[in-house]
């Protein structure tokens, strides 16, 4: 908790944003940090609830209010130890997560919850600048060799816990750099990337071990990698994207969001990529179908290339301005939400079913469309048509790409096709090999694949050693 009559003197203050035409002008992040005196009062707002529901909402088991009172008491060296005992990566999640910890927040009962995610920021963001953060190197090897596959968000919160007590970890990546999502899904804007090399080079300096450009299944055999290491996570994330097979579909200019994100990504980097997916939104009509996070990453992408207009377009029905406190607290509510990019000038519109695409000499025109009811049921005579240069697939993703990981069926897969292992042990139906993260759960928050990363690092431990002193 922070001041005991915090949240009654001092109003919520959250970060604000640069101005729409001058953060168009570039892909860096855009946020305006709050002062240090700022962030202080806001965590003297964390009040004495009794029972801190933040905790269930935080999929990483934050010890908020014991951070809220630290920062208030200006003990941001103590914040930061706390912070990293249930998170490897608090700078990741301090930018993207959508913080359920906050909808979870007692005050968030009168709409005005604590400001967790800007302090949580702020105090990962301090420790960098002050050197607070450095390699935990462990002079202890256990001569355990353990194969991490995947390096999103799961893979190397894994990597780092089980290299922290002994363990020889390699880190096998099939893109050249590390960071999966992290930094080929997600826009520089919400998340410059040198805050994941700047992990990498600690993790590095742990003694971890990072192999890039190695396709598992298809560079080497998962088979070859078990004969070479005691342990093996699959941490593959859930890539397979959502198609939507209609007619004009093959038109060119129709193209999955994940054909179109990463390759400004690797523009911003400089990284070569397939020219094949040199395209970018500038001077067109762009249709998002999809009205999530990807979606959203589309806007702000397409509006930074210069589209002309952007529209997007979502088969679920408009949400409510305002969630019904007594149903839905202190659990995720379903509500009308703005993010930075649709605020940016995009045409949102809801309970579209598009019936087929249109275009001249294999070019997309636009897309023709139909008005549903809630039960997403077309309603007669509501048809009507959107122009479109490019539209981009926004609609999810089915599960992993598991190219020859699993040719002999000897995984067990759930019915998403996601490699299945429980949540006690993380074991697959393999012995020895491992899940976590979207490759186990499906497609889900950056948060929740570190929880899980962590959680499956404890049973590999213990699988090994026979006990672990990891945190679960």
């Amino acid at each position: 908790m922070g001041k005991i009559t915090g949240f009654l003197e001092i109003d919520r203050v959250d970060k604000s944003y640069k101005p729409v035409e001058e953060r168009l002008k570039n892909f860096n992040e855009f946020t305006e940090d709050l002062e240090k005196k700022v962030i202080s009062d806001q965590g003297a707002r964390c009040m004495d609830c009794g029972i801190p529901y933040c905790h269930t909402g935080c999929p990483v088991n934050n010890i908020i209010p014991d951070w809220n009172d630290l920062v208030y008491n200006n003990k941001w060296e103590e914040a930061i130890e706390v912070l990293h005992s249930t998170n490897n990566f608090p700078e990741f999640t301090g930018r993207i997560c959508p913080a359920p910890c906050e909808a979870a927040c007692t005050l968030n009962i009168d709409d005005n919850p604590v400001t967790i995610k800007n302090i949580e920021c702020a105090i990962v963001d301090n420790a960098w600048k002050k050197g607070l953060i450095k390699p935990q190197i462990l002079d202890l090897n256990t001569n355990k060799k353990i194969a991490v596959i995947g390096s999103g968000p799961a893979g190397m919160a894994a990597a780092q816990q089980l290299i922290r007590v002994g363990h020889n970890v390699t880190l096998y990546e099939k893109n050249s750099k590390i960071g999966g999502l992290l930094r080929y899904g997600i826009p520089d804007f919400k998340m410059e990337k040198h805050l994941i090399d700047r992990r990498q080079k600690q993790m590095e300096d742990e003694g971890l071990v990072i192999k890039t450009n190695v396709n598992v299944g298809i560079d080497i055999s998962l088979n070859e990698l078990k004969n070479n290491y005691d342990a093996i996570l699959l941490s593959g994330g859930a890539e397979t994207p959502r198609d939507l097979k209609i007619p004009g579909r093959e038109l060119k200019g129709v193209m999955f969001a994940m054909d179109f994100l990463p390759f400004q990504n690797k523009r911003v980097s400089g990284e070569s990529f397939n020219e094949k997916y040199n395209v970018t939104a500038k001077d067109k009509n762009v249709v998002v179908i999809g009205g999530g996070d990807t979606g959203s990453d589309c806007i702000g992408t397409s509006f930074r290339q210069g589209a002309k207009s952007v529209t997007q377009i979502e088969i679920m029905p408009i949400p409510p301005e305002k969630e019904d406190k007594a149903l839905t607290w202190p659990d995720w509510p379903i509500k009308m939400r703005v993010s930075s990019s649709q605020a940016e000038g995009a045409i949102r519109d809801f309970s579209v079913l598009t019936d087929s695409f249109y275009g001249k000499n294999g070019v997309l025109e636009g897309l023709k469309c139909h008005r549903v009811d809630e039960n997403m049921k077309v309603i007669p005579n509501t048809e009507f048509n959107i122009k479109a240069d490019l539209s981009l697939l926004a609609m999810g993703f089915t599960g992993p790409i598991l190219n020859n990981i699993n040719n002999d069926n000897s995984f067990k897969l759930d019915n998403r096709s996601n490699i299945s292992a429980n949540t006690d042990d993380y074991h697959t139906s393999v012995k020895g090999v491992f899940s976590a993260g979207d490759m186990r759960r499906g497609q889900s928050l950056v948060v929740w694949a570190i929880r899980e990363g962590r959680q499956a690092a404890r049973s590999i431990d213990q699988y090994l050693m026979g006990t672990s002193d990891l945190p679960r």
